[in-house]
């Protein structure tokens, strides 16, 4: 009989050693010791989550760990996220994955996500008053904030096509082919959309993207939101940044149809939702974060537990380390490993009979405090349950994982991995 397969994926759970804390990483400094256990008692290895020397976006990178071809299924981060959003995407659209910014002068960009305290209500305000007040020449769009300083953009073109093929206008994130990349260094000034190629459809989008950019940024400088957040002391978001433009939906088997599998899925963001509903995932409702960890991973434990009877296996995304990782946070990123491993797998250990489960936990990719940035180091795998045979590896960690008996796998691999070790 097959075992359930509980898969936990922590957002930018891998790190590198920083000099100001012991030349230790935060998953090395924290307290772990039920993640510790599961590592002693199981295998653990690393992952290139979508191939050595790529730093890679959570979207590509879980698409990879899920066990589909990224280089043959992407196509672009903002397709996923408007269709996560309930927007239709067709063919010859162009979609955009989108952050209101601060803009300082001569371009450059004072903070790319407004200081992180943007309301979902000054948000949705300012989405407003784009959709209403922007007109674009020959063209439509459709404008939404989704959490916090995030948005998505959909351009619908009345003369023809449109094409993936621009830059990003957000210097921190590049491009490799159709691969949105996180850049380690940049210089932080707002960018111009330009063709990637001679088309006709490309020229066309770019223009589209920077008079889109022009004339909503007027209106962001013009809006009492942001007149009254500078006078409140806070950051105006006073530009959207665009990037990882796409001009079609991806077509994926479903999971079911590729390995023969049912998941259901945690998932907090909506680049990962939109994945989850295309490879056939059935999406758990979960109760919204209220920042206390306790609550919050306690509740994701009875969400889980109740779940998992339905299904072969669940995803589970928890976005919880990236977010420090990216304000540089070293403390606050090993909290967070703590409280979930605390909250999370301190609560669901004791209700779980590991000779029939197999629980794997990893990442989507690296973000370094040091960096504030993903870059191209593997992550720690660990998987533990069924029949297994341990390894000799104690705790988990990157570098304890670099040492275990799974030794380095390609991020398509891990999914298949674990199913096998399912039926085992």
């Amino acid at each position: 009989m097959m075992k359930k397969i509980i898969y936990i994926v922590l957002d930018g759970l891998g790190d590198r050693p920083h000099p100001n804390f012991g030349n230790k990483t935060p998953l090395e400094a924290a307290i772990i010791p039920h993640l510790n256990y599961l590592a002693e008692n199981g295998q653990v290895g690393l992952v290139y989550t979508v191939g050595k020397n790529i730093a890679p976006e959570s979207d590509v990178a879980v698409i990879s760990i899920l066990g589909y071809d990224a280089h043959k299924y992407y196509t672009g981060r903002g397709p996923l996220e408007c269709f996560a959003e309930g927007l239709e995407v067709k063919e010859g659209d162009l979609a955009y994955r989108v952050n209101f910014a601060t803009l300082g002068k001569n371009k450059e960009i004072i903070d790319r996500r407004v200081g992180r305290n943007l309301t979902t209500r000054e948000a949705s305000l300012l989405a407003r008053e784009i959709n209403e007040k922007v007109k674009l020449t020959d063209a439509e769009f459709i404008f939404k904030n989704t959490i916090g300083h995030r948005g998505v953009l959909l351009i619908k073109s009345k003369r023809g096509k449109l094409s993936h093929r621009v830059t990003n206008t957000d210097p921190a994130y590049g491009k490799e082919g159709v691969f949105g990349v996180a850049k380690e260094k940049f210089e932080n000034f707002m960018e111009k959309c330009f063709p990637e190629d001679n088309s006709s459809e490309a020229k066309l989008s770019a223009d589209l993207t920077n008079e889109f950019m022009e004339k909503s940024q007027k209106v962001l400088g013009e809006s009492e939101v942001n007149k009254k957040r500078i006078k409140e002391g806070k950051l105006p978001a006073n530009v959207i940044l665009t990037r990882d433009a796409g001009d079609r939906l991806p077509s994926f088997p479903s999971l079911g149809e590729k390995f023969g599998v049912n998941f259901g899925c945690f998932v907090e963001m909506p680049v990962e939702k939109g994945i989850a509903l295309l490879t056939g995932m059935e999406v758990i409702d979960l109760p919204s974060l209220t920042g206390d960890f306790e609550k919050d991973y306690s509740r994701r434990v009875k969400k889980a537990l109740e779940a998992v009877k339905k299904y072969t296996g669940l995803y589970i995304h928890l976005k919880g380390p990236d977010e420090p990782a990216h304000d540089g946070n070293f403390l606050k990123k090993k909290e967070v490993i703590e409280a979930i491993d605390k909250f999370f797998f301190g609560n669901i250990l004791p209700h779980i009979d590991l000779n029939n489960y197999i629980i794997a936990v990893t990442s989507d990719h690296s973000t370094p405090c040091i960096l504030k940035a993903h870059s191209a180091d593997p992550v720690p795998l660990l998987v533990c349950g069924g029949n297994i045979e341990k390894d000799s590896v104690k705790s988990f960690s990157e570098k304890q994982a670099s040492l275990g008996k799974l030794k380095e796998l390609e991020g398509k691999a891990v999914l298949p991995k674990l199913i096998e070790f399912a039926g085992s």
